[in-house]
This record gives C-alpha cells, structure tokens and sequence, in this order.
C-alpha cells in the first residue's frame, strides 16, 4: 500500500475526511484505552449514511471486525472491515452528549481549563459535520471504535475495560468514495470517573481491491453487497 498521509487526533479532538473508491483508512490507538466514534456517509450523496442494524443483521452477527462490512441504507458497502487487531468494536452504545459529559467529569469550562476542557462526541461531530453542509438531523448511528460492550443476562450493557490496547488498529477499505466523521472520545458507558480521551492516529492509504477479499468471501451477503456498490459506479 503506498501511505498518502498521517495524522494524529489529539484526546477529545475530531476530524473528517473523504476515503475514495480504492483507498483504506487505518486507525491506530496510540496509548490503549482509545474510543473513536465514527460515522459514515456517501461523499456523492450524503443522503446516503451508515446503517448499524442492517450491517449487524445481514451479516447475523454483534461484534463487528476483520471480515465485515458496514452498509448504507441502501445496501451499498461504505467501508470494508479488512484488518483489525482489537477484535471488538461497539454498534449499540452511542455517543455523549453535553450533558452526560458534565454530569460524569464535573464543568470542565474553557475558561478554567483552556484547552483542556471536557469536550463530547455530539458537538464534536456535530462541529465536522457541518463543515460538509450536514447538521443535527444527520446525527443518526456512530460505530465506537476499539470499545466493547457486552449484554448481561439480564440485559444490562457492560463495559469491559482494556478491550484495546496501545498499537492497536482497525483498518477499513472503501469501495466507494466514503465521506469518515469521526471524534475520539471517551464511550458514554465507560466508568472511569476521570475525564481521559486518547489520541489516535490516521493512516489513509491507495490500496488494491483484493485487500477486501476477506470481507466480500465471508458472506453470501457481502458479496452481493460489493456488486451492487459496484453498480453504482457504472
């Protein structure tokens, strides 16, 4: 793969960015204990965004990695799920919001703490969103990335702590130009009572499309979801 760039999203920070058809994105937890919400859409129709359940149920699984894929509303595949060394990404916790920041970690204000303050994924991407004419109503489903939370028994959501470890990565390949929004925040489920965002670090590359075999061959579905994003294109 030939590297066209890196760079680093500080703890709290957020940024966006279009993977065209051919490129992959790989995203590294630089310190361990990382989240990093991400969104998806369409970069030629943003009308067209990530949808979570259909990924989850055409695919018959909850814990999405190396193999999967993650679909559109209109069953075209924005991103391909080609390598992944964490092994457990989140499709059902959320993001925060103001509130839930404030509540968890005390004020955090800009005044006190300069650029240091509490930040959370709602403004955050909110903020990245409407640099691409989107806003609040294009808030829908964020795939936390390097989190994992588990059901209990009695339907409870568990956060289990330390799924990720430094170094690291999930790496997804696009077979369509695919607008990424994303932030690294903290997961609103976990219980460190401390106010900690990790950085990450982005690595967008050109790569050949056999990459994604691994996710086209795991299902009979994801291969028909590779011909009709193909389709899209001729």
């Amino acid at each position: 793969m030939e590297l066209l760039f890196e760079e680093t999203v500080p703890g709290g920070g957020h940024a966006s960015l279009i993977v065209k058809r051919g490129q992959s994105l790989r995203i590294t937890d630089v310190r361990g204990g990382a989240n990093v919400s991400i969104m998806l859409f369409n970069a030629t129709e943003k009308s067209e965004r990530l949808n979570l359940p259909d990924s989850l149920k055409c695919q018959h699984t909850a814990k999405l990695t190396a193999g999967h894929c993650l679909y559109s509303d209109m069953g075209r595949i924005l991103a391909a799920i080609v390598a992944d060394t964490c092994g457990w990404h989140d499709s059902i916790g959320g993001v925060s919001n103001a509130d839930e920041v404030s509540e968890k970690y005390g004020a955090g204000r800009y005044q006190e703490l300069r650029n240091a303050f509490h930040r959370n994924g709602t403004d955050n991407l909110l903020v990245e969103l409407g640099k691409w004419n989107l806003g609040l109503s294009d808030l829908l489903m964020t795939l936390n990335l390097f989190s994992r939370v588990d059901v209990t028994d009695a339907g409870a959501l568990d956060f289990v702590s330390g799924n990720s470890k430094a170094g690291d990565y999930v790496e997804f390949y696009a077979p369509m130009n695919t607008l990424v929004v994303l932030t690294a925040i903290q997961h609103p489920l976990d219980p460190n009572p401390e106010y900690a965002p990790k950085p990450v670090k982005l690595a967008l590359n050109a790569a050949d499309s056999s990459v994604a075999e691994i996710c086209r061959t795991s299902c009979d579905e994801n291969a028909r979801g590779f011909i009709n994003t193909d389709r899209f294109f001729l």
